[in-house]
């Protein structure tokens, strides 16, 4: 069937995006980066489809479509990174991408011939650093639950006590449990290239992903794939560097690692240059100094990759606690052990698996609505989600959902829901 396609479409797209997992604020930076990503008749069908995992006779019901145009159109959306298709229960399913971890890290992940990468890289570099709008629109009200979380190096931890560190918190370990491995450019590094601000001298393709993650990329080429022990190496590599380590925000199935830089990383800057330090979830682990060892030479304050220590006059380091993410990059560069991670007194929770990241994450940034009622072409679904998306942003039941108390209970209503 013929499809009539309204101007006002972009700005419907805008709206979809900005109610998936991340907060995708409006302006024109953010409308040029639509026209210039999907083309109308991809806008169109994004603006249709459910705003949850569907499979194709789903998506094919809902956009009314036809067969032919609708897969044709879906496979140029994936091969730009704009859906993603996981296998899934036997089958491919479908999902929009959210700003970010999706639309930027793949577009700035692509590669071969005539792309317009240098106008993608302005475009991003305008509305991602231009004047913090992105960040204040998920973290301004202090939100806790982030894509990411940092990884410690594990030769950076004190060990004079007993201190456990389990295996989800290892890129070691992580690595070795996976059984497929993929290594692609990384998409901050790659902006900042093409912007000319890219100051390190740190490799492009550092990006690494795993097992369904992997297989994504590996598909699409956003990334091509590797051996255990070239991916061993690669985060060797990045190790002696100095780089940070930021994998996905859940103890199980972890699909990915960043190895981030100071000058490059948007998650990074989102701390440094923002001022959000909950743009990327800690460690478990903290930052410590050693008086006595401490030969106050700068190297730390140096090393630190969103300037958590500062040198104080008497030549002391001091770190600010209320940012350090516990990376322990500082650490790696102490020439005299002076600086080590510790346990944290409080306890930092990680969601048990991305689909817990992904509820709490929408829940925080009111969009939860819309992964339960996930039709957007249903009266029934669009009432529910209008009315329960008011219940939810309630600050009571909010908070109440998100405490100690009530948060194992709730994720295994939607669990069972799902």
């Amino acid at each position: 069937m013929g499809h009539v396609i309204g101007k006002d479409v972009y700005r419907k797209l805008g709206k979809k995006i900005d109610n998936l997992t991340v907060r995708a604020p409006w302006n024109e930076t953010f409308h040029a980066i639509l026209k210039e990503l999907y083309s109308t008749e991809e806008a169109d069908v994004v603006v249709k489809m459910p705003y949850g995992l569907s499979n194709f006779d789903r998506i094919e019901k809902i956009t009314k479509y036809e067969r032919p145009k609708l897969q044709k159109i879906l496979e140029s959306l994936c091969a730009k990174g704009l859906v993603m298709d996981l296998w899934i229960f036997d089958e491919y399913q479908y999902m929009l991408s959210p700003l970010v971890i999706g639309i930027f890290e793949f577009t700035m992940m692509r590669t071969g011939k005539d792309l317009n990468t240098k106008e993608w890289a302005k475009l991003f570099h305008n509305y991602l650093e231009s004047d913090g709008t992105f960040y204040r629109a998920n973290f301004k009200h202090n939100e806790k639950i982030s894509p990411l979380r940092t990884l410690p190096h594990e030769d950076a931890i004190e060990t004079s006590e007993h201190v456990e560190v389990l295996d989800y918190e290892k890129a070691t370990a992580i690595i070795e449990g996976a059984k497929k491995f993929s290594i692609g450019l990384c998409s901050c590094r790659h902006e900042k290239l093409h912007v000319g601000e890219k100051k390190c001298d740190v490799p492009l393709e550092t990006c690494s992903t795993f097992d369904s993650a992997a297989d994504y990329m590996i598909r699409h080429n956003f990334a091509k794939e590797v051996s255990k022990t070239e991916m061993l190496e690669n985060l060797a590599r990045s190790k002696e560097m100095g780089l940070v380590f930021c994998a996905d925000n859940a103890k199980k199935d972890i699909t990915f690692i960043c190895h981030c830089c100071k000058c490059c990383c948007n998650v990074l800057l989102g701390i440094s240059k923002f001022g959000y330090p909950n743009v990327v979830v800690t460690s478990s682990f903290i930052a410590t100094s050693d008086e006595k060892k401490c030969a106050e030479c700068g190297t730390c304050a140096e090393a630190c990759p969103i300037d958590a220590i500062k040198m104080l006059p008497e030549g002391n380091p001091k770190i600010d606690t209320s940012i350090c993410m516990g990376c322990g990059v500082c650490a790696l560069k102490c020439e005299t052990g002076a600086l080590k991670l510790v346990k944290r007194k409080q306890r930092v929770v990680h969601p048990e698996t991305v689909f817990e990241r992904v509820i709490l994450q929408c829940l925080e940034r009111g969009t939860l609505q819309n992964q339960m009622f996930s039709n957007p072409q249903s009266i029934t679904h669009t009432f529910m989600r209008g009315f329960l998306g008011a219940f939810l942003k309630l600050p009571p039941v909010k908070k109440a959902l998100m405490s100690d108390t009530l948060r194992s209970s709730f994720l295994g209503i939607m669990k069972k829901g799902a």
